[in-house]
């Protein structure tokens, strides 16, 4: 539908959607760019505050994943106020300006509208220096690909909703810690350590084989290895999967892949599951040289964040993702 609307006229779009990336970059000169960006969603968790903020937070991831810095956002609300009020819509809003805080940004305003079912989001402006924007493609053969949190929110949200696990459960509130951790931590320990980030982006909903397919085909002649093993995992979610509790969205990202997704002898299915799981508010995956992976994870970890090197990229003639012991 995109590719037959002409959409971008402006030649200081220096990112649009040709290709598409997580966020448009215009310039204003040549050190000042604006990165743009919006995303909401229905409600994953029960508590309205931890909805607004995990919301909030996963809006802010895209500018991260860009290597801009934040700048203000406005809110996106759909909220039906006659049948629940505006005292949960209170909450939700808090939790949306608790990530903003955070991020060191103001919400200036926003818009609303009545609707039948909850949607909760951010429109965020960020800023960048135009030579040093961080793109999705980039990534070539021989670099390691970092992933600076646990995956398998998609499954833990999916358990809640059917009632496998509770909201105030242990792995449950793992998840909300994850999913409310800001990826500025990630982004700034990049750039103060001056790691030669090849290409970046953030796991979101098409998981992280999806993500990092999205990679691979905006690079150039490469495919990508992951290490079963060495993937970060919240607790319980490997267990739920292994019971085929998943979100509709793992299974379709697992179907869209199709052969472009390859999993090896003796890797765990419900591993390769998690490895498609469509996550909320993800952490960065940056594809760097080894030894600068290696140095941007050790200091992710000791920062505390569940960061690793979970797979190496490789010339192939496909851009495919293969998942390995």
């Amino acid at each position: 539908m995109l590719r037959a609307l002409p959409l971008v006229i402006d030649p200081n779009v220096v990112v649009g959607l040709s290709p598409a990336d997580d966020a448009a970059v215009i310039r204003l000169s040549d050190d000042l760019a604006l990165v743009f960006t919006t995303d909401f969603f229905t409600p994953i968790v029960d508590d309205p505050r931890a909805w607004g903020r995990i919301a909030a937070t996963n809006a802010l991831s895209d500018v991260y994943a860009m290597g801009a810095r934040p700048l203000v956002a406005l809110n996106i609300v759909a909220f039906p106020t006659k049948t629940l009020g505006v005292t949960l819509l209170g909450a939700v809003l808090e939790g949306g300006l608790d990530a903003a805080r955070e991020a060191g940004i103001s919400i200036a305003g926003g818009h609303s509208v009545e609707d039948a079912e909850p949607k909760y989001g951010l429109a965020v402006i960020g800023t960048v220096h135009p030579a040093k924007v961080w793109r999705k493609g980039g990534a070539r053969a021989g670099d390691r690909l970092v992933l600076t949190k646990a995956l398998g929110t998609g499954v833990l949200s999916t358990a809640l909703k059917r009632d496998r696990i509770a909201e105030g459960d242990a792995v449950m509130q793992a998840a909300v810690r994850s999913m409310t951790t800001l990826n500025a931590k990630a982004a700034t320990l990049a750039q103060s350590l001056q790691i030669d980030v090849h290409a970046a982006t953030d796991v979101t909903g098409y998981g992280l084989a999806g993500h990092l397919g999205e990679m691979l085909r905006a690079s150039e002649g490469v495919g990508a290895t992951v290490w079963a093993s060495a993937l970060p995992i919240l607790d319980g979610a490997l267990d739920l999967a292994r019971e085929g509790v998943m979100p509709g969205g793992t299974r379709a990202n697992r179907t869209h892949l199709g052969d472009r997704f390859e999993v090896l002898a003796g890797v765990d299915e419900a591993l390769a599951w998690i490895v498609c799981d469509a996550q909320t508010s993800g952490g960065l995956l940056v594809a760097a040289p080894p030894d600068d992976a290696e140095r941007y994870a050790r200091a992710c970890v000791d920062a505390g964040l569940a960061a690793a090197v979970i797979g190496e990229v490789e010339t192939r003639a496909t851009d495919s993702v293969r998942v390995a012991p």
